[in-house]
């Protein structure tokens, strides 16, 4: 009797194990398609928008509408690969004055949940590290649609855009006189088209 007590509990136990893996490969692992992605921003220098990329980045995503709780995201930003088509204000945004990226060279976040607002719309709720501040943040994602490659068999295409919205000062990116926002804005909007693939 004992014996076979135990070896039920055991069978119970691997079932839930292996219910739990499955669990944890519900959401689909996409590939970030690099050359249809980009990573913009703008902000207001006096009164005309001044607009910029980040040409390096990295990232991570399992993602399913159906699988919330199993989905995931991680993205990092070199700093030094800011773009806004003057070297001399590149070097700038480099310096110790804004993002000081010898110090600090990458920019992070990593979610903690996905929530859905209402079809195709979602917040990626998670933490944000610019320099040495981390702050909860929540990324607006829409999904802009998903296809099966049509020259590519067995590769599904995923397309989305991430836009949102961040106070420069919450990180102290602007020190000294350019903490001020007369001449830079605080507010530095963000733009994120990306496209993904998965194969089946």
């Amino acid at each position: 009797m004992v014996s076979t007590l135990k070896k039920l509990s055991l069978a119970v136990l691997v079932t839930a194990i292996s219910a739990a893996g499955v669990q944890a490969q519900d959401a689909t692992m996409w590939q970030i398609d690099k050359a249809h992605t980009s990573v913009n921003f703008s902000i207001s220098h006096f009164f005309t928008p001044v607009t910029g990329k980040f040409n390096e980045f990295e990232g991570a995503m399992s993602f399913d509408p159906d699988q919330l709780e199993a989905s995931s995201a991680s993205f990092t930003v070199a700093v030094n690969s800011v773009d806004t088509e003057n070297e001399k204000r590149n070097n700038h945004l480099q310096s110790p004055d804004f993002f000081d990226a010898e110090t600090y060279p990458s920019m992070s976040f990593t979610s903690t949940k996905f929530e859905e607002i209402r079809e195709n719309e979602y917040l990626i709720h998670g933490k944000l590290t610019i320099k040495d501040v981390t702050k909860e943040v929540s990324l607006p994602m829409t999904v802009k649609g998903q296809m099966d490659h049509p020259m590519k068999e067995g590769m599904v295409i995923l397309g989305l855009t991430i836009d949102l919205s961040v106070d420069r000062t919450d990180y102290g990116v602007g020190t000294g006189d350019w903490a001020a926002t007369m001449v830079v804005g605080d507010e530095v909007e963000i733009h994120i088209p990306m496209e993904l693939h998965s194969t089946k």
